[in-house]
Parts: C-alpha cells; sequence; structure tokens
C-alpha cells in the first residue's frame, strides 16, 4: 500500500479511537497537510484524492466532534472510490470501525441509509456568490493529465441520450440553447458558491457562506399573509447549538425533512430578531454524495421548468460521464510546456471543482483553449493570402517626393511611418493586407490617397469604398483635391463617383469606363459591390470604416480583381488585445498623431438641472454663425427606457427652445436618401443644428460645428462617445461637448469622467473594452466570437500566451496535417466557417 494512504489510515483509526478529538497528530490533524501532499503526490495519488483531502481536512479544527466524525467517514468513502487505491485496499480492514452517530438509536442507526430525497423543481433564490470572478491566471503547479480518452458517445447526438433526460426535459434544455451533449458539457456555470467551509452553529456569523452538519429536531408548515405564502420551518441542532431554519413557499421540504434525520445545509446566515437564521439554503441527506453542499457549488443558468437542483444534479452525470471521452485538441508536449490541464479534467473541474485551485486551473485551460483557437484561425487566414502571388508597385522616393510637396501641409512623422509600412506591402509580392487605424482627424485618408496614387500611377485600378454616400461624395471631393494636379498624372475623367443615387444613365457609363479602364480610381458604397460593376484591372481597394461592412462584402469586392491589395481604415481606435485576438491577420499602422494646429474639444458633463446652461451655450455658438448638433440615445420614446428621444425633441427644440433657427433630424429608421439629403443640407449651412441618434458616429465632415450635447451620455460606451465628439473641432474653431447622463448615478459619471480627462482615443477604448467588452469594437466581423464563454480580450497576459503558442505550432505545421493536429484542425474548422475563409479583412 502506498505510503500516503497507510498514514491517512493511521491517523483516521487514532482520531475515531480518540474520540474524533483532534489529537491524533500534534497541533491537529491538518498539521499533516503540508508534508502529506507533497508525499501524496510522489505516490502519483489522484489529484482529485489530494484535493479532496485537503479541502476537508483543512477545515477540521473548527468542527464538532459529531461533524468531524462525519467528514472522517465520508473522505475515507470518497477515497476508496479511486479504483487504483480499492484495488490496494482489497481485503485489508477499513481505516476505522465507525461508532453509531451520537443523535442516533441503534435501531435509527441500522437504518441510517435513506433513499435519496427527490429534487424540487422550484429554483432557490440566488445566493451571493463568493466566488464569482476567479482570475484564469496558470495555476502555480498543473495538475497531471489523465491517460487518452476512447469515446463511446457521439457528443453531437441529441441530450436526449444522457439517462435521465427524456423528450420534456430535452424541449426544456433547448430553451437554454442546449441541444446536443457537447452543448450541455459546455453549459458552463455563471458563478460558483464556496460552501466548503464546515462550521459548528455556534461558530456561525452573520453573513457568512457556510455548511452546516445537524439533526432535524422538529419541521413545521404555517400560513402567512392571509394564506397566500406557506413557510416550512425546521429546527437544526449538532449538539453546540440550534439552528433556525425557513424555506419560503416550498412547503414540500417539510414531508422530505423527517424528524431526527441528519442534514446538510449550505447557505448565507441571516439574523431575525437577534438570532441567526438560513433562508432558502441548499440541504442533502447526510448519506448522498454532497453535491449541493459542502463543496464549491456551481450555479447555472435556468429557464422555465429547469430548477437548479435538476440542473446541477444532471450537469454532475454529464461531467461524470462525457468529460473523460471528450479528445483534447491540444498536443501533450504543449500541455506540459503551457502548464495546462488535460481538457477533460478542466471540464471536470469547471462544473464540479475540489477547490478554488482546480476550479482557476480549469477556467485559465478553457479561456486559453478560446483564445488560442481563434488565434490559429487568425493565423490560418493570414498564411491564405501570403501564400498568394500580388501585383508589385513601386513608387521611387523621388516620385512620392513630388507627390507630397504638392501637399499644402506636411505629413506627420505617424503618417509618413504609416505609407512607408504600405509601399512596402506594395512591393512585397503579396497582396497587401493592411489595417490603417487612426484618430478622427488624424489624417488617415492622405495616406490612403498616396497608396491609390501610386496604384493609378501603373494605370492599374483602385476602388475606395465608404459606408453612406454622405461620405462617400466627401471623400469624391477631397480626393480630388489631393489626387489632381501638375505631377500627379491624373485627371477629373480618371476619378469617378458611383454611389446609389447616382443617375441611372451616369451609372451605365461609369461602369463602361471601369470595365474599360478609363477610370483609374473609383469612389463608392455599396453600390460597387453590384455584379454589373466590372473593372479591367482592379488591383487596390481601400474600405473605410470597415467595421461597417461584413466579411462577405469585402470578399465580393475583392474577388473583382486578381489578388489586389487591400486597405481597411477604422477611426475606432483598436486595443492591443483587442487588435492581436480579432485583427491578428492584418498587418497594423496606427496614426497615433493629429496634425499641428487642432484644438482638442473642450468636454464637460452637465446634471439633467443643468441642461439650460447648455442651450445657452448653442445659442451663443448660433449667433456666430456656428453649427451644433445635440444627440438621444433613442429614435422615439419608449416605455421601458426613460431617456429623450430625437423624434419628439427634434419638435419641442424647434418650437420652444431654437424657433429662430432651422433644425434637421437624423435617425436610423431613415432611408439612405434621406439621411443624405438631411447632412447635404447641414453640411451646406442650411440648416444650423442637427438633432440625431448616434447615426451621426460616423458622417460628413462640418468644420463650422463647434458644440455637441449628447443627451443619455451614460447610454454610450466610452469609444462610441469619442466619435461622436470627433465630428465637431474639425477645424481651428474653439469647440465644446457636454455631455447630460439620465441620471445623476455616481458609478457611470465617474466612468463619463474619462471623457473629461483625456482626447485620447486609444486610452478610452481600452476602458471601454474593461467595461463593456469587445462587442461594439468586432462590427460584422462575428465568426468565432460566439464561442468566448470564459476568455477576456482583456487579458493581454493569456493573448499574449495563446498567441505565442499559436505561432509555435503554425510555424511546424500551416496546413495542420500532422496526425496529433487533427482534433485542431477539426475544431478551427468547426468555428471558423468555410465561407469566412476565403477573405480576411
Amino acid at each position: 500500500m502506498k505510503t500516503s494512504i497507510q498514514k491517512l489510515r493511521k491517523y483516521f483509526r487514532l482520531e475515531a479511537k480518540r474520540g474524533y478529538d483532534n489529537e491524533a497528530v500534534m497541533g491537529g490533524i491538518d498539521n499533516i497537510l503540508p508534508s502529506w501532499e507533497g508525499e501524496a503526490r510522489a505516490d502519483n495519488l489522484p489529484e482529485s484524492v489530494i484535493q479532496a483531502v485537503a479541502t476537508r481536512l483543512r477545515d477540521y479544527h473548527r468542527l464538532s466532534k459529531e461533524s468531524r466524525q462525519v467528514v472522517l467517514q465520508g473522505l475515507w468513502k470518497r477515497i476508496k472510490r479511486d479504483p487504483a487505491i480499492a484495488a490496494e485496499l482489497k481485503g485489508e480492514a477499513d481505516a476505522y470501525k465507525t461508532p453509531p452517530t451520537p443523535d442516533m438509536s441503534p435501531q435509527q442507526e441500522a437504518k441510517r441509509t435513506v433513499p435519496p430525497v427527490k429534487s424540487a423543481t422550484t429554483p432557490p433564490p440566488e445566493k451571493k456568490p463568493i466566488v464569482e470572478s476567479i482570475s484564469v491566471s496558470p495555476p502555480q503547479k498543473a495538475l497531471p493529465a489523465p491517460p487518452a480518452p476512447h469515446p463511446t458517445i457521439d457528443l453531437q447526438a441529441s441530450v436526449a441520450q444522457l439517462k435521465g433526460i427524456g423528450p420534456k426535459r430535452a424541449e426544456d434544455l433547448k430553451r437554454l440553447g442546449i441541444i446536443t451533449l457537447r452543448d450541455l458539457l459546455y453549459n458552463f456555470p455563471r458563478r460558483h458558491d464556496d460552501y466548503s467551509s464546515l462550521k459548528p452553529i455556534k461558530d456561525l456569523r452573520y453573513g457568512e457562506n457556510v455548511t452546516v452538519i445537524g439533526t432535524v429536531k422538529s419541521v413545521t408548515v404555517r400560513s402567512v399573509r392571509s394564506g397566500k405564502m406557506k413557510l416550512a420551518e425546521a429546527i437544526i441542532s449538532d449538539k453546540s447549538g440550534v439552528l433556525r431554519v425557513t424555506w419560503f413557499n416550498q412547503p414540500w421540504i417539510a414531508k422530505q425533512l423527517q424528524q431526527a434525520r441528519q442534514i446538510v445545509l449550505a447557505g448565507k446566515t441571516e439574523q431575525y430578531l437577534g438570532r441567526l437564521t438560513m433562508n432558502n439554503p441548499e440541504w442533502e441527506p447526510l448519506d448522498t454524495k454532497f453535491l449541493h453542499t459542502n463543496r464549491i457549488v456551481p450555479v447555472y443558468s435556468l429557464t422555465k421548468e429547469v430548477g437548479q437542483r435538476w440542473m446541477r444534479s444532471t450537469m454532475h452525470k454529464a461531467a461524470k460521464k462525457l468529460a473523460p471521452q471528450v479528445i483534447d485538441s491540444l498536443p501533450a508536449e504543449m500541455l506540459r510546456q503551457a502548464g495546462l490541464l488535460s481538457l477533460s479534467m478542466a471540464l471536470q473541474h469547471i462544473h464540479f471543482p475540489e477547490s478554488l485551485e482546480t476550479l482557476n486551473a480549469a477556467k485559465h485551460r478553457l479561456a486559453f483553449d478560446e483564445i488560442f483557437t481563434l488565434q490559429l484561425g487568425v493565423l490560418r487566414q493570414k498564411h491564405f493570402w501570403q501564400g498568394k502571388t500580388g501585383r508589385i508597385f513601386k513608387s521611387p522616393n523621388y516620385w512620392l517626393a513630388a507627390q507630397l510637396s504638392r501637399l499644402p501641409f506636411a505629413l506627420t512623422d505617424a503618417q509618413r511611418n504609416a505609407l512607408s509600412s504600405i509601399r512596402n506591402d506594395l512591393i512585397s509580392g503579396h497582396p497587401m493586407n493592411r489595417l490603417l487605424q487612426g484618430d478622427v482627424g488624424s489624417g488617415k485618408t492622405v495616406v490612403a490617397a498616396m497608396a491609390m496614387l501610386a496604384i493609378a500611377h501603373h494605370g492599374s485600378q483602385v476602388a475606395f469604398m465608404a459606408p453612406t454616400s454622405i461620405l462617400a461624395e466627401q471623400h469624391y471631393e477631397s480626393m480630388r483635391h489631393v489626387l489632381l494636379g501638375p505631377g500627379s498624372g491624373l485627371s477629373k475623367k480618371d476619378i469617378g463617383l458611383l454611389v446609389g443615387a447616382t443617375p441611372e444613365a451616369e451609372k451605365q457609363t461609369i461602369k463602361a469606363k471601369l470595365a474599360k479602364g478609363e477610370i483609374k480610381i473609383v469612389i463608392g458604397t455599396h453600390a460597387l459591390l453590384e455584379d454589373s460593376v466590372i473593372f479591367k484591372d482592379l488591383q487596390l481597394i481601400v474600405i473605410d470604416e470597415q467595421h461597417r461592412f461584413g466579411v462577405k462584402q469585402r470578399g465580393t469586392l475583392r474577388q473583382k480583381g486578381d489578388n489586389p491589395h487591400l486597405l481597411v481604415m477604422t477611426a475606432t481606435p483598436i486595443p492591443r488585445s483587442l487588435a492581436l485576438t480579432i485583427y491578428g491577420d492584418l498587418n497594423a499602422s496606427v496614426i497615433d498623431e493629429m496634425p499641428p494646429g487642432r484644438q482638442p474639444v473642450e468636454t464637460y458633463i452637465l446634471y439633467p438641472s443643468e441642461r439650460e446652461r447648455g442651450y445657452r451655450l448653442v445659442h451663443s455658438e448660433l449667433e456666430k454663425g456656428h453649427q451644433a448638433f445635440i444627440i438621444y440615445p433613442l429614435v422615439e420614446e419608449s416605455d421601458s427606457i426613460e431617456e429623450k428621444a430625437a423624434v419628439d425633441e427634434h419638435d419641442r427644440l424647434q418650437k420652444e427652445i431654437f424657433p429662430q433657427y432651422k433644425l434637421g433630424l437624423l435617425h436610423g429608421r431613415m432611408s439612405g436618401n434621406e439621411k443624405d439629403a438631411v447632412m447635404t443640407k447641414f453640411r451646406n449651412g442650411e440648416t444650423q443644428l442637427l438633432v440625431s441618434t448616434s447615426v451621426v458616429e460616423v458622417g460628413v465632415d462640418v468644420p463650422n460645428a463647434t458644440v455637441m450635447i449628447i443627451e443619455g451620455a451614460q447610454r454610450f460606451g466610452l469609444a462610441q462617445l469619442h466619435q461622436l465628439r470627433g465630428r465637431i473641432g474639425r477645424g481651428a474653431l474653439k469647440s465644446y461637448c457636454l455631455l447630460i447622463p439620465g441620471n445623476t448615478d455616481a458609478v457611470e459619471n465617474e466612468r463619463l469622467k474619462a471623457m473629461i480627462e483625456t482626447n485620447d482615443g486609444f486610452k478610452l477604448a481600452e476602458r471601454d473594452l474593461k467595461q463593456r467588452g469587445p462587442g461594439q469594437f468586432l462590427g460584422a466581423r462575428q465568426s468565432g466570437y460566439s464561442e468566448l464563454q470564459l476568455a477576456s480580450i482583456t487579458d493581454i497576459r493569456l493573448v499574449e500566451k495563446a498567441r505565442k503558442y499559436a505561432q509555435e505550432i503554425f510555424a511546424k505545421d500551416p496546413e495542420l496535417s500532422r496526425p496529433e493536429h487533427a482534433a485542431l484542425a477539426n475544431r478551427i474548422k468547426n468555428i471558423w466557417h468555410e465561407e469566412d475563409s476565403k477573405d480576411i479583412s
């Protein structure tokens, strides 16, 4: 027999002989743990057994003698359940003879084993979690991986294949998105409650989440509130004291709690009339395997007809039966190097951890999986395009210097660096695939214009796609100023504009010229995607505000050329962790320097009661001949959201506040032509004040606009507020942004203060990512990101670790064709759908 098991048996026998006085070991039995854990690992005991012993004995000294007896008996049963240990103990005497439980007569002791209690389907009220969010940093020591599984069950089979889940329950689970056995296994708890701390009743303190073992002394049911509610009340004793326990509207519990039966309770201690109580605690008979008490307990999302106890029991069966059969997609050597749990162990411990350490390790492994798989996906896409041949376009220094000298301003260092990277891409012999990101007004467009000019200089064609007609028209005008002129080699006929509102006859002319190669540069909207738009030699695609377009749309445009170069631009600063994960397939250039002369927009927070001050500022700016925006979070008033709405406020502002000025109205329910008409009037100065929703976040350049009021500011993300603020301060005029939250919530106003502290879009984006998650940064690029359940893209250490190992795998086997990578290749194929694999922008 292994030394570590022999020692435990000796200590347990001695404790039993001494009546559980915790004197079998000098200083208490928990003193054996530091040395015993080392011996147990040297004996290769299963980590789950080691953690079970450590968890149970750590609080042994705090327990009553009765509870100590129960703990040691249960722990020895747990140890014997391990097949390897059971084989060694076969034929030997048990650890100790089990004396009768003090509260039981010999007759009761003989009948002590009772049938399991039928679980209640009504879910208990939520308890305050002790373990709500545990860091997914790697454990200090990686737990050993079990042998490779031998699947006997198809995880894509219906959940009804699992014993205990019939057609009715399968339909209930379907409402939770659980259809297959794999869905069930990956139905992770939304939190964990820590009930692993056992205490005698006399040592309980108010507000603790604890587990108590005791005997039911009495149980009653009474009606309150004129019979509208029934209370089941029980008195529980453990020799050290008594505890009153109450269950609300669960009278059936009284029938399940038989007097003099020993039970285990877990919950939060509360107070009533000066005495400690427990309300609606979890409970289970003492003789059953602890699932709802005396451990770290998982808490799952529920739906109608699915109670927490039933779900927990079902998940326990699923984890026990299915997790060992899951094939690990990561090579064993990587698991060792990265200090990761095996997938089967991680899936078991994420549901029913033996300790906080194993829960932490499980979360880390599963979060690593999510980011690692996405990293491999973007590397695969990058590899796909890097394997293609791209046309080489040279732009000699003397030629570029001549083009830059025609500009009325000098490029910033950041612009020059970005342009240099683009030039290198164009001579690499592979299609460029670059993300150009920079704050509003940082000068991305002129950098793109120089790249476009280099392509046109060689006689090839460029397509520039913008999300709206008004933006396309604005780019058309600005590009003509930058691209045309002496020495550029282009004339007006070489540049075309194609938007939805372009007259049909003019559209046909432009399409014909594109097909013949007579138009070198076309600027447009989704109209460029039409099948009838054919290019003679499309070699560069530039996409403005790329997150407004889907992968398929970009792919459609790219297929109109022969492996054309691609430059996508965004004014939404993308945090580093997000850029590494979501845009890891793109080479990125950042313009983080503003042109000289631009004044930062002064930003202030006003309480709703100070709104008139904001109106006075708008009045004063309009009197100077300037223009203004007032932004609202809603189009129309809502019964469910107490916020001002654009349509209603437009009428009020026009009639009551600014009757002497012309106000425009812009919102997302308008058609494209209606929006363009409103923005054109505002740009031309025909309306002085534009009332709008966030649809104006990416809009036309109006240098004359100097003030913006944003109502319901707390409903916008910081990055979005920054984009809205970027609509003003476009010229040399002093500009102001006033944020008016819909309430005076201190937390929200504290968040909004960041807008006052900085005009740096990247800093605001980092804060936004941490506070609101990655959703608003993803745009239409959602492939694979629905898979993120545990990983946080804000965890830069996890992202970089996953990226490191993904790059190592990819460097050795980019096609993932080796046998040991088969499971990994299959997982990536399932997450990165086939239709997305041909376009990486």
